[in-house]
């Protein structure tokens, strides 16, 4: 194989045309004969032993050639890998290909995209603001009362049933008189004030007492999934018991019972040390992310569209590990949301283009700051991650590539340069008639970046709740997609 042509096109894609030798191709050729063979019928002979030149003479010279093709275009693609002296990114596209009748030789024509030229402006001594993070006592007191209601007795209520009850029910859903899938139940356990079912519902059975019946006249909500949306429906509901929580006292047994402390105060204290790393993490993440942003804004770079579509399915894929590692099927999950595979891969454009960009410039930081990598460093940072993953060493060797590992451990460095030369700047003051904050006068090129790319994405929790549709439907996925799409640019 030689490469006849490289021309450069617009947004770093390059045009090639690669011949293969007469010989090349006729050994493929003789591959796409064994192949298939033993489906062409030629008199006189069995099937399967027609000699090729036979086969050619009766069906045309080109009968083999798609074949060919095919069996010619992976050995094609690595030899522009190794040969072409390409930074390519993705996978080069076979566009075209011509047979040189004369000389036997082929010509396959290719695009192929090329890591873009990165230039970026000022990445050291940039300022931003870091969030304040105070642990306010309702955090905690909130901490504590979930454990204390998770620790409750529950026991059977004689009166009428109230929020924070249990609801043992039977219902049964009817729009236009007719009962409907998945809205029906037996001996369901309602939590009232969980919000849980669709609005309404958990309302009208407060002050039922054990052993009423009652008919729930509501409608669907607007956002709820077809065909039920906004339909008008009425609920038979029968209570057959009212059980409430009997909450532990908040003294010392508590804290014995739930925690290794021996006191409540030191439970109470452990958890506020607990939410105040979290929220330093948390404010250490939006201070990097929005010194990320500014670089971001000055990098010039031409990102093909590959690099883009090939983070989106990175983020498919890491959703639907997401949503299966939470038990439940990604596919059944996007249609009760409403949406579609696609429809879902494409609303994480945005952020995916965000994530390249990112990368990008601290792949160049890294470049411009001759950051190295050391054997110790690569191996450390396999046993790191093979911790936080659960896994043993040589497993996650496996199944992650030394290239991959090499990156990672840039890109981090490229942050930790970037973070250890900002200026830390507080937030701006609130204002005292409206509570909100006032931003920097005099230099609006420092005020807070878009609270947006400091927002921590949300996940959907695991429930094991039957399914009826009556339930509210779970979380949003976009909420769960762009939950490692983010990290990564934080990291």
């Amino acid at each position: 194989m030689i490469i006849k042509s490289s021309e450069k096109k617009e947004k770093n894609n390059v045009g090639l045309i690669i011949e293969v030798s007469a010989e090349e191709f006729d050994s493929a050729i003789g591959e796409a004969y064994r192949k298939n063979r033993n489906s062409i019928s030629v008199p006189g002979f069995r099937k399967g032993k027609a000699p090729r030149k036979i086969i050619e003479r009766m069906y045309g010279p080109s009968i083999f050639h798609s074949d060919a093709f095919d069996a010619l275009v992976p050995s094609v693609v690595r030899f522009i890998a190794d040969e072409s002296g390409l930074d390519i990114v993705g996978f080069p596209r076979a566009t075209d290909v011509k047979v040189d009748d004369e000389t036997g030789t082929v010509e396959f024509m290719f695009d192929a995209s090329v890591y873009p030229e990165v230039t970026i402006g000022e990445y050291k001594g940039l300022s931003a603001v870091r969030p304040q993070v105070p642990v306010p006592d309702s955090e905690i007191d909130g901490e504590i009362a979930g454990v204390r209601l998770r620790n409750a007795r529950i026991e059977k209520a004689d009166r009428p049933a109230c929020v924070g009850d249990t609801a043992v029910i039977d219902y049964e859903g009817f729009i236009d008189g007719e009962p409907f899938e998945g809205g029906k139940g037996e001996n369901y356990e309602l939590e009232l004030g969980s919000d849980s079912f669709i609005a309404g519902f958990e309302d009208k059975i407060n002050g039922m007492v054990a052993g009423e019946e009652r008919d729930l006249d509501l409608m669907f909500p607007v956002d709820y999934a077809e065909p039920l949306a906004r339909k008008d429906v009425i609920f038979k509901d029968k209570l057959h018991a009212v059980r409430e929580n009997i909450l532990p006292d908040l003294d010392d047994e508590f804290a014995k019972d739930v925690s290794e402390f021996d006191t409540f105060d030191e439970y109470k204290d452990s958890i506020r040390q607990r939410l105040s790393k979290l929220k330093q993490v948390e404010a250490d993440a939006a201070f990097e992310s929005a010194l990320l942003e500014k670089i971001v804004e000055s990098m010039e770079a031409d990102v093909p569209d590959v690099m883009i579509e090939e983070q989106m399915d990175h983020a498919m894929n890491n959703f639907a590990r997401q949503i299966s590692a939470y038990g439940m099927d990604p596919d059944a999950y996007l249609q009760m949301m409403g949406t579609t595979p696609g429809a879902f891969r494409e609303r994480s454009r945005e952020s995916s283009a965000r994530q390249v960009r990112v990368t990008l410039a601290l792949e160049k930081i890294a470049e411009l700051e001759g950051v190295e990598v050391s054997d110790e460093d690569i191996e450390n940072e396999y046993i790191e991650a093979a911790g936080e993953a659960g896994m043993e060493v040589d497993k996650l060797k496996e199944s992650v590539s030394l290239d991959a590992v090499k990156s990672e451990i840039k890109l981090k460095r490229a942050v930790r340069i970037v973070r250890e030369s900002a200026i830390v700047l507080d937030p701006p003051p609130e204002d005292e008639e409206t509570g909100t904050e006032e931003g920097p006068e005099e230099n609006p090129e420092e005020s807070p970046e878009d609270a947006k790319a400091a927002e921590k994405p949300k996940t959907a929790k695991k429930t094991a709740a039957k399914k009826t549709a009556v339930k509210k439907p779970k979380p949003g996925a976009e909420e769960i997609t762009a939950a490692e799409t983010e990290a990564e640019a934080e990291a």
